[in-house]
């Protein structure tokens, strides 16, 4: 088997798990993905790979709830997003790959640590949470394409139930990965790998679409966060051992 085609299978892979799981529970598809596709594309094309690949589960996953997403909410996220993202875009197009490797990894680790303790923020409340995180994620999404644990975090504080935040994060997905995306140039990948890629985004959807009737969402979240944890931890071990 070709170089070609066996990176097309592992991006696939990789894809598919990470669509999977943002069909499954609104949000996680670069902290599933993101490790494994800059392991395997490098920092800058893996992030851009992450924002368009969360951007369309996002609006897939959008097309059935959309009369579910608190406009008045989301605003304030969404406008701090849009300020920070030319920032994220900035910083990743000038650090060296090493020290963005070991950047990607430990802000994956630390997000979803935060999440999995169920942190309270006192500052993570009302409009001026949403600012803050909005502002967080939007830098992260970015720069290292995990912008979703600051609004998970923001909606926890908030006390937002899953059925409210499900609809929410797609929506807030597609709106800020449009900004990731629109700050930086495509990936470059083959037909076949291209191929792969917009196959498992569509399997993907379905297949989350068809465990979320019937995967407990305390379980669900719980093996998203450690496969998180686990990509997270391989690719600051990776940028530590380049540097």
């Amino acid at each position: 088997m070709s170089d070609a085609w066996s990176l097309a299978l592992l991006l696939g892979g990789i894809v598919l798990l990470g669509a999977s799981v943002q069909r499954l529970t609104g949000m996680g598809f670069a902290l599933v993905a993101a490790p494994g596709l800059v392991l395997l594309l490098g920092p800058a094309q893996g992030v851009v790979l992450c924002n368009g690949g969360s951007g369309v589960i996002g609006a897939i996953g959008l097309a059935a709830s959309w009369r579910r997403v608190r406009l008045g909410a989301m605003l304030p996220l969404v406008l701090a997003a849009a300020c920070t993202v030319p920032l994220g875009a900035w910083v990743a197009a000038r650090l060296p790959e090493p020290w963005l490797l070991a950047g990607i990894g430990a802000a994956v680790c630390v997000a979803v640590g935060l999440v999995m303790r169920g942190v309270r923020i006192p500052a993570l409340r009302a409009r001026k949470g949403a600012v803050v995180a909005g502002a967080a994620s939007g830098f992260m999404n970015s720069s290292a394409g995990v912008g979703g644990p600051a609004v998970s975090l923001y909606a926890l504080n908030a006390g937002w139930t899953a059925a409210e935040f499900v609809p929410n994060a797609q929506f807030y997905a597609v709106v800020v990965n449009a900004f990731s995306l629109a700050a930086k140039s495509p990936p470059q990948l083959s037909t076949p790998a291209w191929a792969a890629v917009v196959t498992a985004l569509l399997a993907g959807a379905a297949v989350g679409h068809f465990l979320a009737a019937r995967t407990p969402e305390h379980q669900a979240k719980r093996a998203v966060q450690w496969l998180a944890l686990t990509g997270g931890a391989t690719t600051l071990l990776k940028g530590l051992w380049t540097l």
